[in-house]
């Protein structure tokens, strides 16, 4: 079969064309993509975004909400079984842009069911419409309202997930500096302690990691720290000072692309003579303890160790 020079450039248009046409789908989908992010940060520029309480709570715990610099502050109490001393001051995970889940609630439950602690669970501000100088104009006078109510070096258990867990330790960071009573103890599960997510194990870590997206935090992460503090320790406390820290807990699994800096602040602690205690499990994912996502036992066993380290 003799082909033509006719022939090839029929072929070679019909290939051009057919290369503007995939061109023009692909410009098209991330059109598509860039105005449905455009309007999702849209919306959440515009809207308040704030955590409310499950319906039912009241018919089972003392609950009393609080307004506090524009904010709702929730303190939990138990109703039907003795209350204890001890008060746990939670910040919930959801990347600095989302409202305490159905989870978290459930978990805050269970905590005062076991343990017959007191709750304070703050709503803060979220991402994007605000960024972790509005947050930290509302926990660190929160902190110190609270250090003014109790005995928090013998009764404040001070724990986050996630971003709530970063924002823990980062907050931890900061009232050290101020000279401020630590809290009886910190426990931060999967905790968020740098949003630039630069360690190269990350990438490894991936590779296992269903739940969490390392472009995606960024993004997120980009939001909160606003336009001058994407390297602040209050962004990024794994830069923090945590020489005055005292008894820290972590509990993280293997399945987690946050793992890797939990094992570099480790790192850091025992260079300065700090304990800081890590309970890692095995292929357990992101907030295992609160999201059940892993295996029921790898759940059970570390809300388990978890109680052990309230209760010691």
């Amino acid at each position: 079969m003799k082909i033509t020079n006719m022939t090839i450039k029929l072929i070679n248009k019909k290939g051009e064309k057919m290369k503007k046409k995939i061109l023009k789908v692909i410009i098209g989908v991330l059109i598509s993509i860039l105005i449905i992010f455009l309007a999702v940060i849209s919306y959440f520029m515009i809207t308040n975004t704030q955590t409310k309480e499950p319906e039912d709570i009241l018919q089972k715990y003392n609950l009393e909400v609080e307004e506090y610099i524009g904010r709702k502050v929730f303190v939990v109490t138990p109703k039907e079984r003795e209350k204890t001393s001890t008060v746990i001051l939670y910040f919930h995970g959801g990347s600095y842009m989302a409202e305490a889940t159905d989870r978290h609630w459930e978990f805050i439950e269970k905590l005062i069911n076991d343990t017959g602690a007191t709750v304070i669970f703050p709503d803060y501000p979220l991402t994007p419409k605000y960024n972790y100088k509005d947050v930290f104009n509302m926990v660190t006078p929160l902190y110190k309202e609270i250090e003014d109510r109790i005995d928090v070096a013998n009764q404040l258990i001070v724990m986050g997930d996630s971003a709530g867990g970063g924002l823990s330790l980062a907050l931890l960071e900061k009232i050290s500096e101020e000279n401020l009573p630590m809290p009886k103890k910190t426990i931060l599960i999967s905790p968020w302690l740098d949003v630039r997510l630069n360690n190269p194990e990350i990438e490894k870590v991936q590779e296992k990691d269903p739940q969490l997206n390392k472009d995606a935090l960024k993004l997120a992460g980009i939001a909160y720290a606003g336009e001058d503090g994407i390297n602040s320790y209050l962004v990024n406390p794994i830069d923090g000072d945590i020489s005055k820290l005292k008894n820290v807990t972590i509990f993280i699994g293997t399945y987690d692309i946050l793992n890797p800096d939990v094992h570099e602040l480790a790192k850091k602690a025992e260079q300065q003579n700090i304990n800081i205690e890590i309970k890692e499990y095995e292929e357990a994912k992101h907030i295992w303890i609160i999201d059940r996502n892993s295996d029921e036992k790898l759940v059970n066993q570390a809300y388990q160790d978890l109680l052990s380290t309230i209760n010691e």
